[in-house]
């Protein structure tokens, strides 16, 4: 069995650490998706009822309770917080981090563990998402414990994980691994491994973990509950694109392009050395992984509705293609060895991020300057690892540049951009205007995309406006008294339809966010 280095391990955890904890509580909570995991907590926790989640006073099925339960004890034990609200999300990245170094040292070598796990840290989407409020990393934590613990046919382990991913986000906990090792098992023509995965006791022991709060739930609810919870949010999204413009089958393969960010360019040599340059015992479990990201990029690409979070379960397994490409070269380097591959991939990115930096800042001018010198130390350091590789021939230069790239990209995002331009996708700061300006006995509206946002700022929950179904329109025709807090967007669409009553002012407008009153 391979050996774990201290100081590997040391390295990856405090990677992990800082590319994940650094900047969680420097910016509000981002609308729409964090603040509901904030405030659903925060409301589970008022109410001292851990079963039901609720928001605005109302019982919530979209999600099981698993990231409310890690939130509300976060807040409990920390205050409430956006750092306490992001807490739980960032423990699981940096989790699945060393997960992941273990895991890829015991089954290949500790190099493609080490460099699989600095990869899967370093990348876009993966820093990102350990940072949001939101279920993602949790999910991804335990499903890549339960695919990991397949292939290391540690089969008890993989029932546990697979039950807490669907007290996490529901029957993608077992659909997902479930499928992934099927096809697995039919591509290596080893069904018969079935028989050894203890599936009866094994399911036995998934249910007595997974079901108790979806039977309690059931029992307090009813068919409210069942219908809510796995009719809508489960089927009816799979089925039913909630947002239209987004229902193309190119869709991921630029969230790809990014999310894998600075490490994109070197996936297709990756994926094709996994074929041609495996030994067998490789390749045959590098095809576990091939399989792993091919189901999800497939099953998301069909489902209609489609998110940038929703792909996250395939980093993990690009990032295992490409961590152990990176052992296999260095294993194997020779003098005549070159990189010609690797350094085309990885400088066209660079170029393409770099200068996409660059030109980005004039839509952003808060943060153009911050964007200027990304885009200028990415085209640098990007340089600096062409060189690397194509002059000094050096694996390892090269590969901490990339990681070196992946940290000054969170770095400056995190400490110098996102700040400046948080208003423009969190109510926070027309909360406080809210509350400093208006009266509070005084009916509010608010878009639907910005509810959970005020009701956890302003302390709120408002009369919720739907966009584009004549929400405002109708609620300004009344002429009663009244706050209204809409994005630009719906207020410039009811604006092209005919003019605003006399009674409307515009108390506030905050990066295209307007609250208004109708008096």
């Amino acid at each position: 069995m391979n050996q774990i280095e201290k100081n590997s391990l040391l390295i990856v955890a405090g990677t992990a650490l800082f590319m994940i904890m650094f900047g969680i509580g420097s910016i509000p909570l981002l609308d729409p998706d964090e603040p509901v995991y904030a405030e659903t907590a925060r409301e589970m926790l008022a109410a001292g009822d851990f079963l039901s989640p609720r928001i605005f006073g109302n019982f919530w099925y979209d999600k099981p309770p698993m990231y409310y339960w890690l939130v509300a004890v976060a807040q409990f034990i920390f205050g409430d917080s956006e750092c306490a609200a992001r807490f739980p999300a960032a423990l699981m990245a940096c989790g699945t981090s060393v997960m992941m170094y273990v895991g890829i040292t015991r089954l290949f070598n500790e190099r493609a563990g080490f460099w699989s796990a600095m990869i899967l840290t370093s990348c876009v989407e993966f820093f990102y998402m350990g940072k949001a409020a939101v279920t993602d990393t949790t999910l991804l934590f335990f499903m890549t414990g339960a695919l990991l613990s397949f292939i290391h046919k540690r089969y008890w382990l993989m029932y546990v994980c697979m039950a807490l991913a669907t007290v996490t986000k529901g029957p993608i906990g077992i659909v997902f691994p479930g499928a992934i090792i099927f096809l697995y098992l039919v591509a290596m023509g080893q069904l018969r491994e079935i028989l050894r995965m203890h599936v009866i006791r094994g399911l036995l022991l998934y249910f007595l973990i997974a079901s108790p709060w979806y039977y309690a739930m059931y029992t307090v609810h009813g068919m409210e509950f069942i219908n809510t919870f796995l009719g809508f949010h489960n089927i009816t999204r799979f089925t039913t694109a909630e947002h239209a413009n987004r229902v193309t089958f190119w869709y991921y393969f630029p969230v790809i392009i990014l999310g894998l960010f600075p490490w994109t360019g070197m996936l297709w040599q990756a994926a094709k050395a996994s074929v041609s340059e495996s030994r067998i015992d490789d390749m045959r479990k590098l095809l576990f992984f091939h399989v792993w990201w091919i189901f999800v990029l497939l099953f998301f690409t069909i489902c209609k509705t489609k998110l940038v979070s929703y792909i996250l379960p395939l980093f993990p397994a690009m990032a295992v293609i490409i961590g152990w490409n990176i052992a296999r070269m260095q294993s194997r380097l020779r003098h005549n060895t070159t990189f010609y591959g690797w350094a085309a991939g990885s400088g066209i990115m660079f170029v393409l991020l770099g200068v996409g930096w660059i030109i980005g800042a004039q839509y952003l001018p808060e943060a153009d300057f911050s964007l200027v010198m990304l885009g200028v130390l990415t085209l640098l350091l990007g340089a600096a690892a062409v060189f690397a590789l194509l002059y000094y021939r050096d694996i390892e230069l090269a590969s901490w540049l990339h990681v070196m790239i992946g940290a000054v990209t969170m770095c400056v995002a995190f400490a110098f951009v996102l700040p400046v331009i948080a208003d423009r996708f969190s109510v926070k700061t027309m909360s406080s205007v809210y509350k400093e300006q208006c009266e509070q006995q005084t009916p509010v509206y608010v878009d639907k995309f910005l509810r959970p946002g005020f009701m956890y700022y302003a302390g709120k929950p408002g009369i919720e406006m739907i966009p584009q179904t004549g929400a405002l329109t109708d609620a300004l025709r009344d002429g009663s008294k009244k706050y209204l807090l809409v994005r630009g967007l719906e207020y410039r669409r009811v604006q092209k339809a005919g003019p605003l009553p006399n009674n409307v002012r515009t108390v506030k407008e905050i990066s295209d966010i307007y609250l208004l009153e109708q008096n």
